[in-house]
């Protein structure tokens, strides 16, 4: 299970950020410039890019990375499993950031917003 990376520099929470030109996994921090690289260097892409018969594969790898954060306090609504990976990305055509949530038990691997 990983746990939550928090900024060196003002102690906000570290998200996974990918550096598209050297190709590495970074954690940044949102409200000031801190940012480290990751011990896993494992990049996922946006599930929308998939076709639907990997989709089911993507989000089982999700559930399993390591430099996302986890949570107990909320429960699956297909499984009512107690523990979810969270993260924030942006959805086609909306504005802002959505909070995202995968079920970790492996035979469901459920994704759903908050």
């Amino acid at each position: 299970m990983s746990t939550m990376k928090f900024c060196r520099e003002c102690n906000n929470i570290l998200y996974p950020k990918e550096d598209k030109d050297q190709k590495i996994l970074q954690y940044a921090c949102r409200n000031c410039d801190h940012q480290e690289i990751a011990e896993n260097n494992c990049v996922y892409r946006n599930e929308i890019h998939h076709a639907v018969g990997e989709r089911t594969q993507v989000l089982q790898d999700v559930a399993a990375d390591p430099t996302l954060p986890r949570t107990k306090s909320v429960r699956c609504t297909q499984c009512n499993h107690g523990e979810a990976v969270f993260f924030q990305a942006t959805s086609r055509g909306e504005e802002g950031m959505t909070l995202f949530f995968v079920c970790c038990n492996p035979s469901c691997g459920h994704r759903w917003r908050d």
